[in-house]
């Protein structure tokens, strides 16, 4: 039966009749490409067959999915929406069939982290989850970017950053507040918040946001001749500004042994930047596809990584006992 003001059809059951899975296959290679051609390429058939397909979703949803652009094809406000949930369910489906054609591999659990993480933060701890967990053949790579969980084989993934993964299970872990560094040196000449875009100011390709948001905060106004550095990651950015190159932002546990140290100083004070707001303060968050969480392993881990209290001493000369988890 069909809903006469939606056109929907319903089985004689109620539930919502879902399109033929294969045109959802098409439209998911498409939505990718952006290209009936490359989609066709994919799935070894034709550009007539893949636009069948999409005419048949078109005429089946009564709605239009994608409009030409001269030779080239654009996703339409409902094509956008549906190939989220498109592409949530085949990640499904392939995590499913990788569950359960890999049986020797149920319990490995595939941990990405940040390298600063799990260099800072994970490697000390790990010892605690191995004995709450035993029999969880564990495994842990490291990359800055998101990865491809499917691609890649990642259960879940430490990210630095501000939690916008609206497609995943988002949790944070710790706020990563930094503090305004540069060496001896630069600092004398530093009088100010306004002297800073007076030098070169170093910060990582993932935090754009991060020195616009702290001059804002601090009522400096950032020109377009104001000169940046970015680097791939903290750790080369950190070794710039100790190298003088410019003011870095630097974590709060390197910059404190960088203060110790005499290489690095706050030049207008360690708190300068405290008080920022908790949206405009990075950190490193917990992200997982939701389907992953049924596996037992996995959701063991993320209630572990959940549950640590990860704003304590880094410096822990005694790990305390791994308690049971909690649910």
């Amino acid at each position: 039966m069909t809903d006469r003001a939606t056109g929907t059809e319903f089985s004689m059951t109620g539930k919502l009749r879902l399109p033929s899975l294969n045109a959802l296959r098409v439209f998911h290679a498409v939505a990718q490409h952006k290209s009936f051609r490359q989609a066709a390429d994919e799935l070894l058939v034709t550009p007539q067959a893949v636009g069948q397909q999409i005419k048949l979703l078109e005429d089946t949803l009564q709605v239009t999915l994608f409009e030409r652009k001269g030779r080239s094809i654009e996703l339409t406000e409902s094509a956008i929406l549906l190939s989220h949930y498109v592409k949530a369910g085949f990640n499904e489906f392939a995590e499913g069939v990788r569950r359960v054609t890999k049986s020797n591999y149920r319990d490995r659990i595939n941990l990405n982290a940040s390298p600063y993480f799990a260099t800072h933060y994970l490697l000390p701890r790990l010892s605690l989850f191995r004995e709450i967990l035993p029999g969880a053949d564990l495994r842990l790579t490291t990359m800055v970017d998101l990865p491809d969980f499917g691609r890649d084989d990642i259960d879940m993934t430490v990210q630095w950053g501000y939690g916008n993964w609206s497609d995943y299970e988002t949790t944070l872990l710790v706020p990563d507040p930094k503090i305004i560094c540069c060496t001896p040196a630069i600092g004398e000449r530093i009088k100010s918040a306004h002297d800073l875009t007076q030098f070169t100011l170093l910060d990582t390709v993932k935090s754009k946001r991060l020195w616009p948001d702290i001059l804002r905060h601090l009522g400096v106004e950032l020109t377009d001749g104001d000169r940046s550095i970015s680097f791939d990651d903290a750790a080369t950015m950190r070794r710039a500004t100790l190298q003088g190159i410019g003011v870095g932002l630097v974590s709060v546990i390197d910059a404190e042994e960088d203060f110790r140290a005499g290489t690095l100083v706050a030049p207008i004070g360690r708190d300068a930047i405290a008080d920022m707001k908790p949206e405009e303060v990075p950190g490193f968050y917990l992200v997982v596809p939701r389907g992953h969480l049924r596996v037992k392993a996995v959701a063991a881990l993320h209630r572990w990584l959940a549950q640590q209290d990860w704003r304590g001493d880094l410096t822990i000369s005694s790990l305390p006992k791994p308690a049971p988890l909690s649910d």
